[in-house]
């Protein structure tokens, strides 16, 4: 220990992880850190949405175990989708406070010790904590059970959203009504943290602020390898919810199976590309790469929800680093404009004409290739998610549709 006692406090506090992995995770990190310092001290309602696997639950049990040593004079009331969900989190607390290390640091805090008066499946009390209302220190509830007369300071809710959501329009609207009856459960100048993953677009998270959002990407917990092993053992809806916190059709979807990628850019090498260019509004800017070898077409995709003169050397760069030309572009809404803007370039780009029918190209030929098609790490999520995501009636098809005339283009094209 620090020869100064009220130093290593601060310096532990300023760095959670380090308790974390003292009191039984060993595998957090600087980022779990910064989700524990905001769930604990932080000012303000706070909302993680963090990907399956990313301990944002082992987070919360250290913020928990922290606010009480370090709050005693504020309560917690932490609901759950039911109350069979509550033990797991309580004991997991009762646990971290019964940790020689956290024993230690409340010695130097408190100069006394930390003694649990009170402890049940749904509860926890500890002797620091001074109620004129006998109310406990930490409560657990699920949330369809009456929190008429309840108030905290913290109201923590954790996975109160959850695959019955997904599924139920019913179960989405009962867990608005009731993370509604909150507001009314949090003390004044109290905070409502939420931790979970969202699970449709309807969810309650619409009505939750302060949103930090985690993917599978963005975290470095899971390797590209792991990525692919759990993409491929679950449906590619289910991985979108969990792991991308993405919202993909799974009913009506065209496309079932998960993409399969691959690593080796060369792949695409002396390809084509395709821009489906935005002009403006809601609609998306789509890029595709493609190269046709034997069986398989290998596929690399960008997405961005802007104008396509903002994205236009962007995708130049990248048919030039993946060696694909032509860029073939649809005349139908520009008159030729971008391919002549290409041209003014120096770069090789090919207009044509479209007279088919956009769903009927999407599930003639992407849906056909689709079995044989492999995308080049890099492709962005929200690409592929927009495919996976793709029915008749779906909102944006962009992505598809680019794929799709790639797919005609090898489909069609002579290849050696």
């Amino acid at each position: 220990m620090n020869e100064n006692p009220q130093s290593w406090v601060e310096e532990l506090l300023s760095h959670p992880e380090a308790i974390g992995r003292e009191v039984g995770f060993p595998d957090m990190t600087e980022l779990h850190g910064e989700w524990i310092r905001e769930m604990a001290f932080g000012e303000g309602d706070y909302t993680l949405q963090a990907h399956r696997g990313s301990y944002k639950s082992s987070c919360l049990a250290v913020a928990v175990a922290l606010i009480l040593i370090t709050c005693p004079d504020r309560n917690i009331l932490f609901l759950r989708k039911t109350d069979s969900d509550i033990a797991e989190m309580i004991g997991m607390v009762a646990k971290i406070l019964r940790t020689e290390f956290l024993q230690d640091l409340v010695n130097v805090i408190h100069g006394m010790p930390l003694r649990i008066v009170s402890e049940g499946m749904d509860h926890i009390t500890t002797n620091f904590w001074k109620s004129p209302m006998g109310a406990r220190q930490l409560q657990g509830i699920g949330m369809r059970a009456s929190i008429t007369g309840k108030h905290a300071f913290y109201v923590i809710t954790d996975d109160i959203c959850n695959l019955t959501d997904r599924i139920s329009r019913a179960e989405r609207e009962r867990t608005k009504l009731q993370y509604d009856e909150l507001q009314n459960i949090r003390n004044r100048g109290g905070r409502i943290i939420n931790l979970g993953t969202p699970w449709h677009k309807d969810d309650v998270f619409g009505k939750m602020p302060n949103i930090h959002r985690y993917d599978c990407y963005s975290t470095g917990l899971l390797t590209p390898e792991k990525i692919d092993e759990l993409r491929q053992s679950m449906a590619p809806s289910l991985f979108a919810a969990n792991y991308e916190l993405a919202h993909i059709a799974s009913e009506d979807a065209l496309f079932e199976t998960p993409p399969v990628f691959t690593e080796e850019p060369e792949l695409l090498r002396d390809g084509t590309s395709h821009i489906d260019a935005a002009f403006g509004g809601k609609d998306y800017t789509a890029f595709t790469c493609a190269r046709r070898r034997g069986s398989r077409l290998y596929l690399y995709g960008r997405l961005w929800r802007k104008h396509v003169d903002k994205v236009i050397d962007e995708c130049v760069a990248e048919a030039d680093r993946l060696v694909c030309w032509p860029l073939y572009c649809e005349d139908n809404s520009d008159r030729g404009f971008l391919v002549k803007q290409l041209r003014r370039q120096a770069k090789w780009g090919k207009s044509y004409t479209e007279n088919q029918n956009k769903y009927v190209k999407i599930a003639t030929y992407l849906r056909k290739w689709w079995p044989n098609i492999v995308f080049l790490r890099g492709t962005d999520p929200e690409y592929i998610n927009q495919i996976m995501d793709y029915t008749e009636d779906a909102e944006h098809d962009d992505a598809p549709d680019s794929a799709a005339v790639c797919c005609r283009i090898w489909d069609t094209k002579y290849w050696a």
